[in-house]
């Protein structure tokens, strides 16, 4: 194959045996507007049970549902918010605000939400043919690309995820940018340059996924644009006006802006990550262990990209190295596909395509790792620009070589696309619920705690904590140090009296917690625990632990000053009730610092006190109940 310039690209925006007046539109703009009706019917067809899905336990909970300022809507003190905020670990405040925007116009309704994210879809399908039929010529293979981004069943994540907006929205831009790109390269001018930055920027802003564009951007210039790499004489005559070692620093310094955004985007992305606790240490996933998994992950992407099956919500990283054999076997099959790539050097759109998934999924292949996931779908999004493409112009060249008309080739692409539209139909409903989707998962993996953690989370919420205990025990089994698990099985075991079990599972989180809320927590309910069998020096101790990690927590105060209201140090416990009661007032703590005064002989401090609470309290009773249970340490 030849380098496609794109000042022949208008010529090939027909195929041979398709007559420029046949189909239902007369105008190649016509049937182009058609084509692109086409694919947004087709992606709202086939993502329509996402209506009928609710927001699930992961993310979406955290990202919408509990999240104050994104269901306040669209307000300066939710744009402020947004674009200051190092929240769950991500800097990307255009998702926010889109969130925001759709708790505005359907409030927490998650129709309204699910729907948003399949018209972006949608959106990003249609830019996407565009793209590729303005950079190509090509109209139907760069429908059928398109077609295969809009229905191939490992993008349900990104588009059925509520929490996920920030894949499809960042891709929007991304898009626009390419295609704004192609025009750029037309006619270079400022305007049209700054068209293209500016596109980047917000899809930087949506999610730093789409970093790598820059240097995408270099493998466009080889192909289909043929900016590179070709001969002088081939080139058009508007490129070489000023000689050809001019174009060369041309092509290479119009991206050091872009670059220049992308190392912004990824200092700040580093600074969320480490804000955040989400990148995980050397000590958690040695080099060797990434460099294997990412490997490994290479070779299953391309599985499912021929095969979309087993797909799930979470894949766990391993915690121990590969089998030689699997590691041996990723290598060659990646080694092998470079060197044939490399070798079909004149069919340009291979080379692009293998080194754009390659590329693409570097930010996301876990050689800095953050989070527990060993690979995502949702990280193929655009990786697989690049692999569709390759095997679209495969077939398109060898039906052109043995002069096969468009009609044949037809019948088994449409096909395959009703094949990948029935898998993404079915794919979607697994989405539907927390239960269904994380049963789901535990069927297709193996030795996913998260998982067991997710859908016990779930099950708990619910309010079946016998089920949910099963899951918690089922994640410590493969992962005995699981955080997660052990804070929340530590109450249900403390419940039930199972105090050794709960003083375990809290030293877990005080081991092992990554945040210091988490070990925080762990301290305090490792000293109620020990208070509760008298054990008051080490409960002591525990709390004040908790409160050098957490300062300023009510509970934490409260119970230092039931300590020392039971050791008779009453001036310490009438401290430490006031200490809390300046944090957070409550009825019971009114009560607590009521009864120590008394027992003080400060009677009139003590009654003023109790007074306040019989006249304010909204539930006596219940108060008196509550500080009584505290005092007794039940």
């Amino acid at each position: 194959m030849s380098a496609f310039s794109s000042a022949a690209a208008a010529k090939r925006l027909e195929v041979p045996g398709v007559s420029a007046s046949s189909g239902l539109f007369q105008s190649p703009a016509q049937r182009t507007l058609l084509l692109c009706l086409l694919l947004t019917v087709v992606v709202l067809v086939a993502y329509n049970p996402a209506i009928h899905n609710g927001f699930i336990n992961c993310d979406d909970d955290v990202y919408i549902t509990n999240n104050p300022q994104v269901r306040a809507g669209l307000t300066w003190a939710t744009v402020k918010w947004a674009f200051t905020t190092y929240y769950q670990a991500n800097w990307h405040p255009l998702t926010w605000l889109s969130h925001a925007l759709d708790c505005e116009l359907f409030g927490l309704k998650p129709a309204g939400h699910h729907y948003v994210s399949v018209l972006l879809h949608a959106a990003n399908a249609v830019v996407l043919f565009l793209f590729l039929q303005s950079a190509t010529g090509f109209r139907w293979r760069g429908l059928m690309v398109a077609a295969l981004f809009a229905l191939h069943p490992i993008n349900v994540e990104s588009v059925a995820w509520a929490a996920e907006r920030k894949n499809v929205l960042s891709m929007l831009f991304f898009l626009l940018a390419l295609w704004a790109y192609v025009w750029y390269t037309r006619k270079p001018a400022l305007l049209r340059y700054a068209v293209v930055f500016f596109l980047f920027a917000l899809g930087l802003l949506s999610k730093p996924q789409v970093i790598a564009f820059p240097f995408l951007l270099w493998l466009l210039d080889y192909w289909p644009l043929g900016r590179i790499g070709i001969p002088v004489a081939t080139r058009p005559a508007a490129q070489d006006e000023k000689g050809p070692e001019w174009w060369k620093e041309k092509v290479v310094w119009e991206k050091v802006p872009l670059l220049l955004l992308s190392a912004a985007s990824a200092v700040v992305t580093m600074k969320a990550q480490k804000a955040g606790l989400a990148v995980r240490s050397l000590s958690q996933y040695g080099l060797l262990l990434r460099l294997e998994t990412a490997v490994i992950s290479y070779a299953r992407y391309m599985g499912k990209a021929i095969w979309p099956a087993k797909l799930a919500a979470m894949y766990p990283h391993p915690h121990k190295l590969y089998p030689i054999l699997q590691v041996g076997a990723a290598v060659v099959l990646l080694a092998l596909v470079t060197a044939w790539v490399l070798r079909a050097r004149e069919q340009r759109c291979l080379v692009v395509g293998w080194f754009w998934f390659l590329g693409s999924l570097v930010p996301m292949i876990g050689l800095v790792q953050a989070g527990g996931q060993a690979m995502a779908d949702r990280y193929a999004y655009i990786p697989f620009l690049g692999l569709f493409p390759m095997s679209i112009w495969l077939v398109g060249d060898w039906a052109k070589a043995h002069q096969i008309s468009i009609r044949w080739i037809a019948v088994p692409a449409v096909s395959c696309l009703l094949v990948l539209g029935t898998l993404t139909y079915r794919q979607v409903g697994y989405w539907h619920d927390s239960e269904s989707l994380w049963l789901r998962t535990l069927a297709l993996t193996r030795d996913n705690n998260i998982a067991h953690d997710e859908l016990g989370s779930f099950l708990l919420g619910q309010g079946r904590a016998e089920e949910a205990a099963a899951h918690y025990r089922a994640a410590l089994a493969i992962r005995p140090d699981d955080v997660h698990a052990s804070i929340d099985l530590g109450p249900y075991e403390q419940r039930r009296g199972n105090l050794s079990a709960a003083i375990e599972l809290y030293w877990t989180v005080a081991n092992h917690g990554l945040s210091a809320g988490a070990r925080s927590v762990a301290y305090h309910n490792l000293g109620v625990v020990y208070r509760q069998m008298g054990q008051s020096i080490k409960a002591k101790q525990c709390f004040e632990t908790a409160l050098q990690l957490e300062p300023e927590q009510p509970m934490t105060i409260t119970e230092l000053g039931l300590i020392a209201h039971e050791n008779g140090d009453l001036p310490e416990a009438v401290r430490q009730y006031s200490r809390a009661l300046a944090v957070q007032p409550t009825d019971a703590g009114y009560l607590l610092l009521a009864q120590a005064l008394r027992q003080e002989g400060r009677l009139d401090e003590a009654n003023a006190t109790s007074e306040r609470v019989a006249r304010f309290s909204a539930n006596l009773a219940e108060a008196q109940k509550t500080a009584a249970a505290l005092l007794s340490g039940k």
